[in-house]
């Protein structure tokens, strides 16, 4: 039989993430179940390598897996496809990031996304409202992918101090998410952000050099990133000479 899952109240902690099941559990990595979606339980669950993750009609569930996906933003992998379109998007003067200029479409746009062998979204109204709220707050952001005035994909992730948790992305055109994604790892690579939290093993994450590391590592992670300023989240299109290095024009 599985240890008794805890159920929160509303003020009540989250438990030690030690204590989530483990891999001969019905569901490793399951913390608890309950409690509430306000700014300061988000940001403390974050703070302890902890995310909310349920779907229509079940309680939050809270997750703190082991092992842990992560993506080094030094060894973020920009395959040949990818740069070219970088290259492209870089010099094409209708094609722009935005940091935080939209937030709720692009959570909304997330919620919607149909995803490969889900019935459903996990970002629930709840889960909206909830996010969008720590936004208001400071603590989660939006990568935005604009191309001739209009939000073609993006990204949304949480962000303590100088740990930064990858939430969802989505694109309503081709590479759109891609590409907020490697605007995020090179605004990551220019102040100094080892990593950024992936939750859950994908091969896509994989194929892009993303990796599994233990729970403990992953904690000592970002007790370290917590202590550090919190970042500038602002991106400027001299942030692109991170993984696309910049090459004067020859007479």
């Amino acid at each position: 039989m599985p240890p008794q899952l805890p159920w929160l109240e509303l003020e009540d902690p989250l438990p030690d993430p030690a204590k989530a099941w483990g891999p001969d559990d019905p569901a490793p990595g399951l913390l608890a179940a309950g409690g509430t979606l306000d700014v300061a339980h988000l940001r403390a669950a974050y703070a302890q390598g902890t995310f909310p993750w349920y779907g229509p009609g079940q309680p939050i569930l809270w997750w703190a897996p082991d092992p842990r996906m992560v993506l080094p933003v030094a060894n973020f992998r920009l395959h040949r496809s990818l740069r070219r379109t970088l290259q492209t998007f870089r010099a094409n003067t209708a094609c722009e990031i935005r940091i935080d200029h939209n937030f709720l479409d692009v959570i909304t746009a997330c919620a919607s996304k149909e995803r490969d062998g889900q019935a459903g979204t996990w970002i629930v109204p709840e889960m909206v409202e909830a996010y969008t709220r720590l936004h208001a707050a400071g603590s989660a952001h939006s990568v935005e992918t604009w191309i001739d005035g209009k939000l073609a994909g993006g990204l949304y992730c949480v962000a303590l101090g100088q740990a930064v948790f990858g939430e969802s992305m989505f694109a309503h055109a081709t590479d759109a998410s891609k590409i907020a994604l490697a605007a995020l790892v090179a605004l990551c690579r220019r102040q100094g952000v080892a990593m950024i939290d992936c939750q859950q093993n994908t091969r896509h994450l994989a194929s892009l050099g993303a990796h599994e590391i233990s729970r403990a590592q992953f904690l000592s992670h970002i007790q370290n990133a917590l202590d550090q300023p919190a970042l500038s989240w602002s991106f400027e299109p001299v942030y692109w000479n991170e993984l696309l290095p910049f090459t004067a024009p020859t007479a």
